[in-house]
């Protein structure tokens, strides 16, 4: 019997749940896929960089938007080559994910899906 780890991050166990429904939707459809990274061109290192910046410019005038933050991980990821540092760029990117759908359920009755 495997017992299901208790999550700190309040709301945290009811997102984790709807992904775990979402991925099982994915292996259904698609089943179990394995492909290349595709990451770490110049071009991804570049936009990362300019992902970077901008985020660093609207977190200075005070415009920061879940949109830059969640911009700047996915290219940060992309820029990755090295497999260790992708995984942890990709963590960063779905905890990134799951802050921005906490707080878009705490406007709303916690339904907006």
């Amino acid at each position: 019997m495997t017992t299901q780890p208790t999550l700190a991050t309040p709301g945290l166990d009811r997102h984790i749940a709807e992904v775990d429904a979402e991925r099982q939707r994915q292996l259904a459809r698609f089943g179990d896929q394995h492909h290349p990274d595709g990451t770490g061109s110049t071009a991804d290192r570049k936009r990362a960089d300019e992902a970077r910046r901008h985020c660093d410019h609207t977190t200075r005038t005070g415009q920061l938007t879940w949109n830059d933050i969640l911009t700047e991980e996915v290219c940060e990821a992309l820029a990755e080559s090295e497999p260790g540092l992708l995984r942890t760029e990709l963590v960063q990117v779905a905890a990134v994910a799951l802050a921005w759908i906490s707080d878009l359920d705490s406007r709303t009755d916690g339904s907006a899906r």
